[in-house]
């Protein structure tokens, strides 16, 4: 593949589409009734931060070539980085025996008629700028919270451009450039030290406001200063907890879980046969955000990605199979991508843990994957006792049990800030009947 990365934004697609061309005609040459060929390249300029220091600024580039075929209904895939004739060739050779030996299946398909060219985002790396945005970033921690350690880190500036054909007629092209910037690491005192915490993600522009300020990485940062000394509960109890955006995130991958493909197709899906009803607090609402800052509106099977809401009031309005889960269960297809968006609601963040009696303020959960019902137990990390409606010490060795789908009917309330990290933007959320042990 030959990668021109000076390309302007209307020719960019030239080299890529002759390699996917190339390659989806090797594949019906091959015998496949239906292709699909992806080419693209990406490159990613970075400066890492390492043990509070920043350690490497780079640039990489990488190539790539996906194939998809199918072949009596029988799929196979394959990814390559080097591109030659002989080993395209090779590849689909590869392809043709992986298929042959796959199993049966009428639902597999690849997408027809989709049609996008998209530029979008800075295109143009900012060196400069990346050096002032971790300078920033380490100059707030030395000040503001010297207890914390950067053990890893990066400003960095990513730009993707890819070109996907099928045999159904689709042509999907796209150059995409964004922002990045994550902080990871713990608090220490002498020979006491928190857990780790994570903070970051993704924009259009990264200067526009203070290093410390993007995805709540300063947050993140005073909170784990505060974590260093952890307490217990020390009994059971009924009570509320507080999700911060980051735990708001995990209750949100079940939900998703429960209207993707996995749950529809197994049949354990809790939510197949309730669009249209109320599964939620009338206080939650949900809709994609399939443009954000390194998210492009098309799905992993090539289908473009309208917007689409999933939860007005509580209520639900779709299930979110892919071309494949359609196919397979008789739902209609919604194509969608990562990027989702939560509104914010009428109470301000602090109101929120005023209406606490007893409960915590949750930083992240840890936990295996829920029961088929929701059932879940989770270690709190990353947390905070509530007690009469304040903020108390960091606790340690905290579980909560309850059950996920009970957990979006309890919602109290809704915080009117909410969190930005590009590909998600989420609010705080109040939650009751949680049980602590």
């Amino acid at each position: 593949m030959t990668m021109t990365l000076t390309d302007q934004p209307d020719d960019f697609d030239r080299s890529l589409r002759d390699t996917a061309g190339r390659a989806l005609q090797a594949l019906q040459d091959a015998g496949f009734q239906h292709a699909q060929a992806s080419a693209g390249w990406y490159r990613q300029t970075e400066l890492n931060i390492a043990h509070d220091e920043p350690s490497l600024l780079r640039s990489t580039v990488q190539q790539r070539l996906s194939l998809l075929g199918l072949l009596d209904g029988r799929r196979a895939s394959v990814e390559l980085s080097s591109v030659d004739d002989e080993a395209l060739a090779q590849a689909v050779q590869e392809l043709q025996a992986a298929a042959r030996a796959a199993p049966q299946d009428e639902a597999n398909a690849v997408s027809t008629g989709q049609q996008a060219r998209q530029v979008q985002g800075p295109l143009a790396a900012d060196p400069a700028q990346l050096a002032d945005t971790v300078a920033q970033l380490l100059d707030f921690r030395a000040r503001e919270t010297p207890r914390f350690r950067v053990e890893e880190g990066a400003a960095a500036h990513h730009l993707s451009a890819s070109v996907t054909l099928t045999t159904g007629g689709s042509d999907l092209a796209s150059l995409a450039g964004w922002c990045s910037l994550s902080a990871f690491g713990t608090a220490r005192d002498g020979e006491r030290a928190s857990s780790f915490n994570y903070a970051g993600g993704s924009t259009h522009a990264l200067g526009s406001q203070p290093a410390p300020v993007w995805f709540g990485i300063g947050d993140m940062m005073r909170d784990t200063s505060q974590q260093v000394d952890t307490r217990p509960f020390g009994e059971r109890f009924v009570g509320s907890v507080v999700l911060t955006p980051a735990a708001v995130s995990d209750v949100l991958g079940w939900l998703l879980g429960q209207l993707g493909d996995a749950q529809l197709i197994a049949g354990s899906s809790l939510y197949r046969s309730r669009v249209g009803e109320a599964i939620a607090s009338p206080l939650l609402a949900l809709r994609s955000r399939f443009s954000g800052p390194g998210v492009l509106p098309v799905s992993a099977d090539a289908c473009v990605a309208p917007e689409v809401e999933v939860l007005r009031e509580g209520r639900l309005l779709a299930l979110l199979p892919s071309l494949y889960g359609s196919r397979k269960t008789g739902l209609p297809h919604v194509p969608t991508t990562f990027g989702w968006e939560m509104p914010g609601g009428d109470t301000p963040r602090g109101a929120l843990v005023d209406g606490v009696a007893r409960g915590a303020l949750v930083g992240r959960l840890s936990m295996g994957m829920p029961a088929a019902n929701g059932d879940f137990s989770a270690v709190i990390k990353n947390s905070f006792r509530i007690e009469g409606g304040a903020v108390g010490p960091a606790l340690s060795e905290v579980m909560i049990a309850g059950n996920m789908a009970r957990m979006l009917q309890a919602v109290e309330a809704v915080s009117r800030e909410r969190l930005d990290t590009g590909s998600t933007v989420l609010p705080w959320l109040r939650i009751g009947g949680l049980h602590f042990s």
